[in-house]
């Protein structure tokens, strides 16, 4: 049969998903319910999720689609229809115009009521008559209700989208932890609905009661308090005095102006010199010093006793000689009358610790033979090959993350959990049983993010910074340890809250409008490899859409053996087939992981990156056997890094599918902690893939040669277009792979120019395609900022090009030594040669014009900044120079420079100076330019390059409306 062509091989409404997914993540507590059930690392928004699953399965408009629904005023136009797609994943309102109110209002100072009329999309339910309208419309495309696969799904975001729209489902993952998640936050809400609350609500209780019961004693509050928080200080012991030291980097405990908390180190009493530190609590005007001048910086430590530097190879010594303890300096209390303080530790605290300590000691041979703790060990290697930070501080064991009593409470929890499983089964329907007893497991997976020794204390939020704020194992001089008691009955309440949510989202959408009863789901979840899915029948899947891991973004098995080795001795008890092995399976998760190949020397990323490349392959040609013939296959994917889109594009070229089309969307919150840093990328890409027919393989070879044109033309074509829907900087880049690979897949197979080592013609890599693309966006972008297409030199092309891509003076270094070959085939070390920029690990930085001067005597042929120079063999040595001159003699000796080497009347100098106007970011602080070279070409164009469009400038950004900027997104 025909394949229908969908909506998203001609249009994904990109703009509105975008700034719905951003409003979706605004507030950390206003996301969706299932970030609130457990961790799981680069979840999707919910709303781009639905529209991108939605557009793969419906029919692209036409008339004749309307014709088949003559009663349905949503198919009767284009307009209409692509509406309809919008209100089906709950953008009820206009986000385009709204934030375009919003950055106006910031913009001008206006206090404005909220610009959005409506909720977030995800809250926003569908009714019946719709969803029937949908599943309708997808029985007449597909001749069935067609099913929706993901087969990487991790934390749930596409099956979840998928499923409450009332699409057949299936959900996989190789990662146990990630299978109890689809099943805790997809299948039991789907099938049990609300109705299962009031069991997690009865067992819940019951468990949480006899946790505190076993535990109350180890967490003595004083009379008029409760304790929150305990916070401690890893301690080693000083090199010269014996005595201990607490590593503190910074002793602020609130940081609120006028509401100020921190601790004084007190080392000393009536003259005498303590044996121990001990601490005060100092508030407001009483802190006559300054916290953040702490006990170790950097690494090394600062003895309080002798005033003398601790190197940081001793403190690392002495942590891995089982030598590194805890000290406890300060205990976040709520008072009686709900205000929140602090004090300094007790004796009663320190005894409770003690006690607690003992009872562990006294439990440990019973827990041992009951196999209660986790006895794994820590992988010797971390993230991307390098040592494990954790071991490096000698953590060697999953059990060293957690002190003493952290272990007590959590082991406490496995035991009570145990003892509930008969009464649970005995007195609920098995699958029902197996589902309340999931649930319940999953609360192990928050308590222990939120109390082990590598949670912080957030001095401005004044809550506990749980383990994962980011997507490695960290280790914290200090740390937050959550009140025993509380701790427990907290995780319950989130858990019941994120399943509650998660329950009514399914049931209030598409339920009967008189009855409420909700819609028939239809959902599996299997736990296996992505490359072999025995579940799923040949030909079965009419839209596979996945978000699969990215490159070396996230190394999931590592992070998630975290929980794994808990979550095995509890939910594993019930679902033992979802934790077959004593860790997580990291010898075939699809992910780029140095580490594994660490033993291989210099080549461990080399391999790494076949790695992924092979088992992306397996993984795509599995989706392509599963995929019915007219199937669409949908990957999300983002990576700054070309070699990422480079194995993943030859995955899918090896797989046997074509590109149809690409939707960049932007889709990271805006000030998420994992995007920060230099260069980071917000945009997630959509590429919609078919299977490769017979018919498109060609009876002749093909050579990049031959494509060349076709891969410019998409590149400028990418580019216009995306621009001018807001995508720019590395995103424009991002933006125009997918149409690159687009080119190279209808054309498969494509050989390179360049023969193997044998002589013989070889498959060419994608990377070869991007570089060309690359070339050409930069050239597209170099004649948008000079308003013409004009010729400058490569050094020149690669500054325009960094300014206007990155937007800053520092990139990573791999998108650094991309745009170094994009405009000329240039390298870092060239670049680091000619003085325009200097490399770090991992970054490269662009030199200011006074960092790139070059003496007056010798040197005269490299390029560099050269104030007596008569001539300038690059323009952007041309432009540093005068630059650098009318910032230190000032503009008059600025403008005689350029008179004496004729730059006035060089066009394309002043081009060069139009190009970096435009390209330089003119953001103000107060007034003043932040990048300095920004306010230099300003005033060099003010004073004597009238013919030099100026931009306007950004406004400073300041919140000027009503409540708070999460409130307003929300």
């Amino acid at each position: 049969m025909d394949s229908p062509r969908v909506l998203s091989e001609d249009w994904l409404p990109m703009a509105e998903l975008g700034i719905e997914s951003r409003r979706e993540r605004a507030a950390a507590s206003a996301l969706p319910p299932l970030s609130f059930l457990h961790v799981w690392w680069a979840r999707r928004p919910l709303v781009a999720s639905a529209g991108v699953v939605l557009a793969g399965l419906l029919p692209a408009w036409t008339p004749e689609l309307a014709k088949a629904f003559p009663d349905a005023p949503q198919l009767g136009t284009e307009a209409a229809y692509r509406n309809w797609l919008k209100h089906l994943v709950g953008i009820w309102g206009d986000p385009v115009k709204a934030r375009k109110a919003y950055d106006a209002a910031v913009g001008s100072g206006v206090r404005i009521p909220n610009p959005y009329t409506y909720k977030q999309a995800f809250r926003n339910h569908p009714s019946e008559d719709q969803t029937r309208l949908l599943a309708a419309v997808l029985h007449h495309t597909w001749g069935e209700r067609p099913l929706v696969a993901d087969v990487t799904a991790g934390g749930g975001s596409i099956p979840f989208a998928a499923a409450r729209l009332g699409l057949r489902t299936h959900a996989n993952d190789l990662n146990g932890v990630a299978a109890a998640i689809l099943r805790s936050g997809v299948e039991y809400p789907a099938q049990y609905g609300p109705d299962l609350v009031a069991d997690l609500e009865k067992w819940g209780g019951l468990l949480t009661n006899r946790v505190q019961a076993r535990i109350g004693r180890y967490f003595p509050s004083g009379e008029g308090e409760q304790v929150a928080t305990y916070i401690w200080a890893q301690t080693i012991a000083c090199p010269n005095t014996g005595k201990p030291v607490p590593l503190v980097p910074d002793w602020t405990l609130r940081s609120a102006k006028g509401k100020e908390v921190a601790v004084r180190l007190i080392t000393e009493r009536d003259g005498s010199v303590l044996e121990r530190a001990e601490f005060e609590i100092v508030q407001g005007k009483d802190i006559d010093f300054d916290p953040t001048a702490g006990t170790v910086k950097r690494g090394d430590g600062l003895s309080p006793w002798d005033d003398q530097v601790i190197d940081e190879a001793y403190i690392k010594s002495e942590a891995q000689a089982g030598r590194m303890t805890s000290t406890l300096y300060a205990v976040a209390i709520r008072l009686n009358d709900g205000t929140r303080s602090f004090r300094s530790p007790t004796a009663a605290d320190l005894q409770a610790v003690e006690a607690a300590e003992a009872a562990l000691a006294e439990l440990r041979p019973t827990w041992s033979a009951a196999d209660v703790l986790p006895t794994e060990l820590l992988a010797e290697k971390g993230d991307r090959g390098r040592n494990s930070r954790p071991r490096l501080f000698g953590m060697y064991g999953f059990a060293d993350m957690f002190t003493l009593r952290q272990l007590l409470v959590h082991g406490t929890f496995v035991e009570q959990y145990r003892r509930l499983i008969p009464e649970i089964q005995g007195s609920l329907p098995s699958d029902r049983a197996k589902a309340v007893l999931t649930l319940l497991g999953a609360m192990q997976g928050k308590a222990t993010d939120y109390n082990a020794k590598s949670c912080g204390w957030h001095a401005n939020r004044q809550t506990i910074a749980h383990v994962f704020t980011r997507h490695d194992f960290s280790f914290k001089w200090a740390f937050a340890e959550f009140e025993g008691v509380a701790l427990y009955t907290w995780a319950l309440a989130q858990l019941i809250d994120a399943y509650r949510g998660l329950a009514n989202l399914m049931a209030f959408t598409g339920c009967d409008g008189v009855t409420g009863e909700p819609m028939r789901r239809d959902i599996t979840v299997t736990q296996g490899n992505a490359a072999d899915i025995p579940e799923l029948a040949d030909a079965s899947v009419a839209h596979l859409c996945m978000d699969p891991p990215y490159y070396d973004n996230v190394m999931y098995a590592e992070l998630s053996d975290f929980f794994y080795v808990w979550e095995k001795r509890t939910i594993g008890r019930v679902a033992p087939e979802l934790f077959p092995a004593d860790v997580a399976d990291k010898d075939n998760e699809a992910v780029a992981n140095a580490s594994r190949f660490a033993h291989m020397g210099n080549r461990m990323r080399a391999l790494a990156d076949a790695d992924y490349e092979a088992k992306m392959t397996a993984i795509f040609t599995e989706a392509r056997r599963v995929l019915r013939d007219d199937g669409v296959l949908t990957v999300m994917f983002t990576h700054k890094r070309a070699e990422a889109w480079d194995t993943l594009g030859m995955g899918l070229l090896k797989a046997g599918f074509t590109i149809e089309s690409s939707w960049p969307v932007n889709t990271e919150a805006e000030h998420s902690l994992h995007q920060s840093g230099v260069n980071s990328a917000a945009s997630t890409i959509m590429l919609v893939c078919r299977k490769r027919g017979s018919q498109q393989t060609t009876t002749h070879d093909t050579y990049l040669e031959d494509i060349e044109g076709e891969v410019r033309q998409a590149a400028r074509e990418a580019v216009e277009r995306f621009r001018a829907d807001g995508i720019d900087g590395v995103d424009l880049l991002l933006a125009a792979y997918g149409p690159t690979l687009s080119v190279v897949s209808q054309h498969w197979p494509v050989h390179s120019s360049e023969a193997d080592e044998n002589g013989r013609a070889r498959l060419l890599r994608p990377e070869e395609a991007l570089t060309i693309a690359r070339s050409e966006i930069v050239r597209v972008q170099r004649a948008r900022l000079v308003g013409h297409p004009i010729e400058f030199d490569p050094l020149t092309d690669f500054v325009i090009a960094f300014w206007d891509v990155v937007k800053d003076d520092t990139a990573t270094f791999d998108e650094g030594r991309r745009l170094a070959l994009a405009v000329g085939g240039l390298d870092i070390d060239e670049l680091q040669r000619a003085k325009i920029l200097v490399k770090k690990t991992g970054t490269v930085r662009l030199l200011s014009p006074k960092e790139r001067v070059r003496p007056r005597a010798g040197d005269e042929e490299l390029p560099g900044v050269r104030p007596q120079a008569a001539s300038f063999g690059s323009l952007v040595d041309a432009v540093h120079t005068v630059c650098l001159v009318a910032d230190e003699d000032g503009l008059a000796h600025a403008k005689a420079l350029m008179d004496r080497t004729g730059l006035t009347k060089d066009g394309r100098f002043v081009a060069a100076v139009q190009a970096l106007v435009n390209a330089v970011p003119r953001a103000r602080a107060k007034g003043v330019f932040v990048l300095p070279l920004a306010g230099c070409l300003d005033r060099l164009v003010t004073a004597y390059l009238p013919e030099v469009a100026v931009p306007a400038d950004p406004v400073e950004k300041e919140s000027h409306i009503q409540g708070d900027i999460t409130d307003l997104l929300a």
